[in-house]
């Protein structure tokens, strides 16, 4: 940021500043970051607001000569025409050269909305999922979009304002005091400082008030996202109007919240005017009575006029000055908040790492979640060759998809525990352990946009040919070419045109295309029937032939293929083996099976 100190009237304008550049400071350094990148369009963008400005205060000083010359009758036609072709000029440079250095400065104000929108969005794929199991959607929306244009208005009105604003006071107050009456310049000057002072008192207040507006919209924007996501389960419990009175409710809040901002920041204009009309009525008084005693000449009462309405239009703006720099302070506080929260963990990395082939290895794995003390995952011991595929089964809650989540290091963990290819899991870059694995969750997340987007995930790397093939072999090829539009079926949001069998499939040949060393299905068959499970298993086991797998299940019939299946329960691994073996021991995996098998039997007598 560019600090302009000053012991001229808008004093606040230093303090703003310097408190904008430590709250910069502490945002990263992105900010600054920014300045330094553009730093010759501010300087030139500068250079011009203050020469422009410069050129336009010319403008009081002429007319107050072409008065007085009038007056005195002292200037013929020929010097007025002079003096209106010099004014005229002023006015068309003043004209160019803003135009520039608005196109400069405000241009760079969008710029720096779209880089911070940038990094934090680049920030958030960097964070761990904790993170967002602790943060509202909400609150994520709000900082992308309100505390960004918030930190944008400062970049851009707010900086202008602060420069165009001293430029102005200075050059005008120059002239008042020099080439008019420096005693009238401070008596008709005396009730600004009051002004300034009330304003900057109530600048503080402005800011604890905004930080409550952006939280009222945070709630908002959050209610509104739970809503439409949740649509289908309000409306199958008739919870319409319940929702509707809840929602008017918290927009009530919200218009509160912000009326009680507008309270405040509305006193700050009339505040300005009101102090700016004393000035204004002593001017009158005093200038006047120098005109009749000849200290000053009707063209000096002019132009001092001119040069205190000048100075009036900065001093006005303090009110949205203010406002915009405490909101944007605010918003650059709460940025901070996202901006300092630490990134999945990055360790040093002993030697380069590109691919992996899915030999992996755990020793006494024991974790808790992040905030929480009980441990969810319990001296886990495990060993998966590459190219053989383990099975997971277990009850819900009994850790299946944690010991996934860790593999994919969504959750960091302590070095010394988990290993593959024999290295340590937190020596191998994030990016490259998840490239080379291919994972379907058992949320089968689709995007709002086509199957075939969707399948890709927006790499066009695959032909056509492949991302065909990866559909047959997840069984949705056929449901695909039955749609009118086949591949670039619109799926809309979160896939909810499909259903959940289709988008269970669909979730596989995007995870089949990848071409992984390591696949994991996780519970990726629970909404498909048992014909189709068999199907998919099938080709499943042709796909596994030569990469390691793992497919978690509740089902004994999705992992009893497998050439290791371990049960988990509660944390632990309670048995171990292949599906003879546990079938021999008749523990929880034998009692499971004929359990299922019984219900099948069922299923097919019926």
């Amino acid at each position: 940021m560019v600090l302009i100190q000053t012991d001229s009237i808008p004093l606040f304008i230093t303090n703003l500043s310097n408190e904008g550049e430590n709250l910069i400071m502490n945002c990263k350094n992105l900010l600054l970051q920014f300045l330094k990148k553009h730093k010759w369009e501010y300087f030139v963008g500068i250079f011009l607001l203050i020469f422009s400005t410069l050129i336009s205060t010319y403008i009081p000083k002429i007319i107050g000569q072409v008065t007085d010359g009038l007056n005195d009758q002292t200037m013929d036609r020929i010097q007025i025409l002079k003096a209106l072709l010099i004014m005229m000029t002023i006015v068309v440079s003043y004209f160019i050269l803003k135009f520039i250095w608005r196109y400069l400065l405000l241009g760079n104000g969008r710029n720096v909305e779209v880089f911070l929108r940038d990094k934090l969005f680049a920030h958030m794929q960097t964070l761990s999922v904790s993170f967002f199991n602790t943060h509202k959607t909400g609150d994520l929306i709000a900082y992308a979009i309100n505390d960004i244009q918030a930190v944008r208005m400062i970049f851009g009105f707010g900086f202008i304002a602060i420069v165009e604003g001293l430029t102005i006071n200075v050059i005008s107050l120059t002239f008042m005091s020099q080439t008019i009456n420096p005693k009238l310049t401070l008596i008709a000057l005396i009730p600004v400082p009051v002004s300034i002072f009330l304003i900057t008192k109530l600048r503080l207040t402005i800011r604890k008030r905004f930080l409550k507006v952006q939280k009222a919209f945070s709630i908002i924007s959050e209610k509104v996202q739970e809503n439409v996501m949740g649509i289908r389960v309000i409306k199958s419990f008739a919870q319409e109007d319940l929702e509707m009175k809840t929602f008017d409710k918290i927009s009530k809040d919200r218009m509160d919240a912000h009326m009680n901002m507008v309270k405040v920041s509305s006193l700050l204009a009339p505040a300005t005017q009101l102090f700016f009309g004393i000035s204004f009525s002593i001017f009158i008084l005093f200038g006047s009575r120098m005109v009749i005693e000849k200290t000053i000449t009707i063209g000096d009462f002019v132009a001092f006029n001119t040069y205190l309405m000048l100075i009036m239009g900065p001093l006005v703006n303090i009110a949205r000055i203010i406002e915009v720099w405490q909101k944007g302070i605010a918003s650059i506080n709460r940025l901070d908040e996202i901006f300092s929260a630490v990134p999945t963990t990055v360790f040093e990395i002993s030697e380069p790492v590109d691919k992996i082939d899915g030999d992996i290895r755990i020793e006494n794995l024991s974790f808790s979640y992040p905030g929480h003390s009980k441990r969810v995952l319990k001296n886990i011991n495990l060993e998966i060759k590459r190219g053989t595929t383990l099975g997971i089964l277990g009850r819900t809650g009994s850790g299946k998809t944690t010991l996934v989540s860790i593999l994919l290091r969504l959750f960091d963990i302590e070095a010394g525990h988990i290993f593959i290819n024999d290295i340590d899991i937190n020596n191998i870059p994030a990016d490259i352990l998840r490239e080379n694995i291919g994972v379907v969750p058992q949320d089968n997340f689709l995007f709002s946009t086509t199957i075939k987007n969707n399948i890709e995930f927006f790499r066009h790397d695959f032909s056509d040919d492949d991302i065909v093939e990866a559909t047959k072999m997840a069984a949705v090829y056929d449901n695909i070419v039955a749609f009118p539009d086949g591949f670039d079926t619109m799926v809309g949001e979160r896939g909810m045109s499909l259903s959940g069998g289709q988008k269970q499939r669909i979730s596989i040949a995007r995870a089949i295309v990848k071409d992984p060393s390591l696949l994991i299905f996780d519970d990726s068959l629970s909404a498909v029937d048992s014909n189709t499970e068999t199907l998919i298993l099938s080709n499943i086991k042709t796909i596994l032939s030569d990469r390691t797998g793992i497919i978690i299940s509740h089902r004994v019939s999705s992992v009893m293929h497998a050439d290791q299946i371990i049960v988990l329960d509660k944390g632990r691994i309670i048995e171990a083996g292949t599906h003879e073996k546990l079938m021999e021991e008749q523990g929880s995996y034998y009692s499971l099976y004929n359990v299922q098998t019984h219900e099948n039997d069922k299923e097919v007598l019926l």
